[in-house]
């Protein structure tokens, strides 16, 4: 193991002035764990961002005052109804945008997690 991880071992003698096997192998196990208990719940959310009709829904919903619906969403995207309507279900999905159907009619409105990222990716504290 010691000409296994030399640049750990380094970095451990660093720190604590000697590094042994031993304590190689804590460490090694403790980033396991860390990288164990990592979420990738975040993932989903900028995959969809990285859809130019996504974002554009995305930006326009944080940006309105209130729900919008799919009649009103359509008109200022260039691509189709169904485009619109599955680029929607995918926002929905990945925890950026909220859908309520009343009748006929499904509103639109962004979430707190779409807010917050357009607000970091803007430069603003979120």
């Amino acid at each position: 193991m010691s000409d296994t991880q030399p640049r750990l071992r380094r970095r451990i003698e660093d720190e604590v002035g000697e590094c042994c096997d031993a304590d190689v192998r804590e460490r090694l196990a403790e980033l396991d764990d860390l990288a164990a208990s990592a979420s990738d719940g975040g993932r989903d959310a900028f995959a969809a961002l990285g859809n130019e009709t996504r974002h554009r829904l995305t930006r326009i919903l944080s940006a309105a005052d209130g729900e919008l619906c799919v009649c009103e969403l359509e008109p200022v995207v260039d691509v189709s109804e169904s485009a619109v309507s599955h680029a929607l279900a995918d926002l929905v999905e990945a925890g950026l945008a909220t859908r309520r159907k009343a009748g006929n009619w499904r509103y639109y409105d962004s979430t707190a997690l779409a807010d917050d990222l357009l607000a970091v990716a803007d430069g603003e504290a979120a």
